[in-house]
Formats: structure tokens, C-alpha cells, sequence
């Protein structure tokens, strides 16, 4: 399947209203405080399902509850374009702690979306309504143009005041969105803020952040990992994952073009970017206010990577940095992120541990007009 893109430049049209930044759970408030006023957002992905549940609080919020599963919905589809009866029950049960958490916070306000297994499944739909008569939840399939969307806009925060070209990677479990975003116009100091208007669209004033081209990739660390799985040397399959995925990168257009390394920054958020900085930080139970915010080098970088090949299938089975749900899927989301760091001129990644969920939240209460102005306190 081709690259998704848009038919024209600074396209994506969908709106929200301006976003706060995301705070951690506050163990300290009264116990009153989560009573009311309650929003839930879930993302049904390629290779998990994964809630949160939080409440506004002045220009950010504040997390509740969260739940995360692996899934693997997307087990099988590119050899059948189908999801397959086991996928959808583990999915069901998800969903089912998820509707049971609902309940229990007595949440009246979410989003739940799918994305690009059943974008691409023939048979989604009818899973979508299976989902509705058993659990009673909604599920929505998004475009990918809002998936992406959504994934720059919780990352607005991350956004350094000396950046004037952004680029945006998603890394999901059945696609990788890429979005570059031109900050040359704006201010240093309203740059973050900047990004946060792109809630107007991709479509937004001269002097404001300029999209200058986006692509969905197909690729993800599932979708990768099984074009490759009939390869068995460790090492070939890992090389041959980053050339292809940047094979399939020959049609955005900011790929061929000479790019300054001032003024450059990547962000990159997915669990394989998070993974590789907590392996970088040794951190045997993970922790995100170590992760998130992360700057990481290319040397850095390429040394865990080293590493994850050096212990092959079996080590990375055992090592409890990368964990049991994700040592299957480590090596094709690295090899994404290699060729990531190989094609573009930086050194250094920042690494973000927020997303598609962050960004479900910040449009829902956005919306409901219950975030204060600005993405800062």
C-alpha cells in the first residue's frame, strides 16, 4: 500500500480548540477532585488499546486513570486484510476494563478511536458495531490526516524556542506519521504556542507555523516487522527494515531536500522511541518523567541499538528494559528510527512519552471550553 498524503499542501482541515500542556497524576488532591468533570480518550491501535482518563486543570489536566494492553489487533492482517477472531477477542476484553473504568470514575465525556489496522481491514466495520452491542462504546476509525494532527499537537510542549524547522514522528504499531512543520515566521518565543494553533487546521496564517508536508507510512512495527518475518539472520532482517521503510519516504517531499542543522529538531513519539531512551537511562521499571522531555543523540542512540542487535531475539526477550510486550516489535521500530536519524541533519532527538491519547483529551475538553488560554500555565 502507498504512502497516504494529502492532496495539496498545508491540507487537514479538522478542528479543536486551544490545547493545554499534560500533567501527571496529582496524588495530593482532595478526594473530591475526581467526582466530576471527568474525560476519557482510547486509542485503538495496529498493536494495543490504550486509556486515559483525566480532568481539566487550568491550562493543562490532570491524569486519573490510565490502562494500557497489548492487543495485537493487527496480528495477520497483511496476509488476510482481515482481523482475526483471536485479535478481536483480546481487543474486546480491553475495551471491556476499559468500560468498567468508565463506569467506576463515572466519566461522561470521551473519544474512542481506531486507527490503521481498521483503516485497512475489510472486516472493521462490522467489528466496530460487534464492539457497540457488547461493551456499548463507540469506537471511532480516524483518518490518518487527524491521527497525525493529533500527535503534533501533544507534542507542542517539547517544541524548542530555537526551532524553525519541526519534524514530527509518529511511530505506530501498523503506521508512521510524519509531519514537517516550518517555524521560521514565528517568533522564538511563540513557537510552542504555535503549534498549538494548528487546532485551526494545517491551514493557518503566513506568520504562523506552516506545514510544509505530511505522509502516513504504511510502516509501523508490526506492519515492518512482518514483511521481514521470513528473514532469519537478526542483523540482515534489521538492515533490510530501515531500507525499506526508507524506500517508501521517496515521496515527502521535505526527504530530497538540503536542510540546515541549525535550527533542526525531531520529535519522536511512540513506545519504540520511549523504549530506546529508557534502555539509554538503564531504567528497569519505567518511569515517564524520566522519559518524557528526553534529549537523546544520534550516538546515543545508535549505542542502544547496537546493544538490542548484540543480544539478539532471546537476550531482548529477557531484558527488562525493553519488557515481554514489546521485544518482538523493539527491532523494527528501531530500524524506523534509525533511518530516521540517517536521513535528517541532527544529532539529537527529543523524546516525547504523549500522543494520539493526549491529543483526544486536549480536543474534548478544548471543545467544551473548560481549558484556560495557552498551553502553559
Amino acid at each position: 500500500m502507498a504512502p497516504e498524503r494529502p492532496l495539496g499542501a498545508d491540507a487537514m482541515q479538522t478542528a479543536v480548540e486551544a490545547l493545554g500542556a499534560f500533567r501527571e497524576t496529582d496524588p495530593s488532591a482532595p478526594p473530591g477532585l475526581w467526582s466530576k468533570g471527568l474525560y476519557a480518550a482510547v486509542d485503538l491501535g495496529t498493536n494495543a488499546c490504550r486509556m486515559l482518563i483525566a480532568q481539566p486543570k487550568g491550562s493543562q489536566f490532570v491524569v486519573v486513570d490510565s490502562f494500557s494492553k497489548t492487543v495485537q489487533l493487527g496480528a495477520g492482517l497483511e496476509a488476510s486484510g482481515r482481523l482475526g477472531r483471536a485479535s478481536m477477542g483480546r481487543t474486546m476484553q480491553a475495551l471491556r476494563i476499559c468500560q468498567k473504568k468508565i463506569e467506576q470514575h463515572g466519566v461522561t465525556r470521551m473519544r474512542f478511536v481506531a486507527t490503521e489496522a481498521c483503516r485497512r481491514a475489510r472486516n472493521s466495520k462490522e467489528f466496530m458495531r460487534q464492539v457497540r452491542r457488547e461493551t456499548g462504546l463507540i469506537v471511532e476509525i480516524i483518518p490518518a490526516e487527524e491521527e497525525a494532527r493529533l500527535a503534533v499537537i501533544s507534542c507542542a510542549p517539547l517544541v524548542n524556542r530555537s526551532t524553525e524547522q519541526l519534524l514530527v514522528v509518529d511511530i505506530g504499531g501498523g503506521s508512521t506519521e510524519l509531519v514537517w512543520i516550518d517555524l521560521s515566521a514565528v517568533a522564538p518565543e511563540d513557537r510552542p504556542k504555535s503549534i498549538m494553533r494548528l487546532h485551526r487546521g494545517f491551514q493557518v496564517e503566513p506568520a504562523g507555523a506552516r506545514v510544509v508536508d505530511w505522509i502516513s507510512v504504511p510502516l509501523g512495527v508490526a506492519t515492518l516487522k512482518d514483511q521481514f518475518q521470513d528473514v532469519e539472520d537478526d542483523a540482515a532482517r534489521f538492515a533490510l527494515m530501515s531500507w525499506f521503510f526508507e524506500e517508501n519516504l521517496a515521496s515527502f517531499s521535505p526527504y530530497a531536500s538540503a536542510q540546515k542543522r541549525e535550527g533542526f529538531q525531531i520529535i519522536g513519539t511512540s513506545g519504540t522511541v520511549t523504549t530506546v531512551a529508557a534502555s539509554y537511562l538503564g531504567l528497569r521499571r519505567y518511569d515517564r518523567t524520566k522519559v518524557d522531555g528526553l534529549q537523546m543523540t544520534s550516538d546515543q542512540i545508535d549505542l542502544v541499538i547496537r546493544e538490542y542487535l548484540t543480544l539478539g531475539p532471546e537476550g531482548r526477550r529477557n531484558d527488562p528494559r525493553i519488557g515481554r510486550d514489546r521485544h518482538t516489535l523493539i527491532m523494527s521500530g528501531a530500524a524506523i528510527l534509525q533511518a530516521l536519524m540517517r536521513i535528517w541533519p541532527t544529532d539529537r532527538l527529543s523524546v516525547a512519552d504523549r500522543g494520539l491519547r493526549e491529543g483526544l483529551l486536549y480536543a474534548q475538553m478544548s471543545a467544551d471550553g473548560v481549558l484556560e488560554d495557552g498551553p502553559f500555565e
